[in-house]
């Protein structure tokens, strides 16, 4: 899962990295509202943690109007020093799924990310499967025929979102774009790579091959 920080408060901006890519998720960092304003309209996030008063040509609200103007229905927690009832209302009015007021605990604000990319597949559960293959996203666990299988973050995140789309053909571009972060140093044969990875850990020790390779389009997950 790949999520967007928009904050000026470089404290506050790094330390929201550093607990959420301990939670495996994918992030970017921008510290003002014009550089935001660009990659929360044109870059595919998950979610999205904005801090109302950014600095620049927009602010936190006007960022989050503009995606929603553009039907970017990415889930937009706001951050603000600005707590009163009318506030909170404009902010959720203005197309906000969430709001919390500075100072918070990270904790919380972990446990409301969780809960906004959990609520456009509400139905989903929380351990995903595909044949005899399943991934706990809240313990971090997978297994394939009751066997434990030890992944590196990196793999964890792949695998995750190769299962959240099963039997559906994932370009190479998508995958970069979900998987790693927005400023990361991706090399041409990166995504192989990690494919190769996988293959090494999920398919080679059993019976059957999940992971396929659609020539000329990308991988995908799934029984053939």
């Amino acid at each position: 899962m790949r999520i967007l920080v928009i904050e000026d408060d470089h404290k506050i901006a790094n330390a929201l990295k550093k607990a959420l890519e301990q939670e495996r998720y994918a992030v970017d960092v921008s510290y003002d509202g014009d550089d935001g304003y660009a990659m929360a309209t044109t870059e595919p996030y998950d979610a999205a943690i904005i801090d109302r008063m950014i600095p620049g040509e927009y602010n936190g609200l006007e960022i989050v109007q503009a995606m929603r103007q553009a039907k970017i229905h990415t889930p937009v927690i706001l951050l603000t020093a600005l707590g009163s009832v009318r506030d909170r209302t404009k902010g959720l009015d203005g197309g906000a799924d969430d709001y919390l007021v500075k100072p918070f605990a990270l904790e919380e604000l972990l446990a409301r990310v969780r809960a906004l990319i959990r609520r456009p597949t509400e139905q989903q559960a929380s351990v995903l499967t595909v044949e005899d293959l399943s991934l706990d996203t809240n313990n971090f666990v997978v297994k394939r025929d009751n066997k434990t299988i030890n992944l590196t973050s990196r793999e964890f995140a792949l695998l995750e979102y190769l299962m959240r789309n099963p039997d559906r053909t994932l370009s190479k571009d998508a995958i970069i774009s979900h998987v790693w972060n927005y400023d990361a140093d991706i090399l041409p044969n990166t995504v192989e790579v990690y494919v190769k990875y996988l293959r090494n850990k999920i398919d080679e020790p059993f019976k059957t091959n999940l992971i396929h390779t659609v020539r000329g389009f990308g991988y995908k997950l799934g029984n053939n």
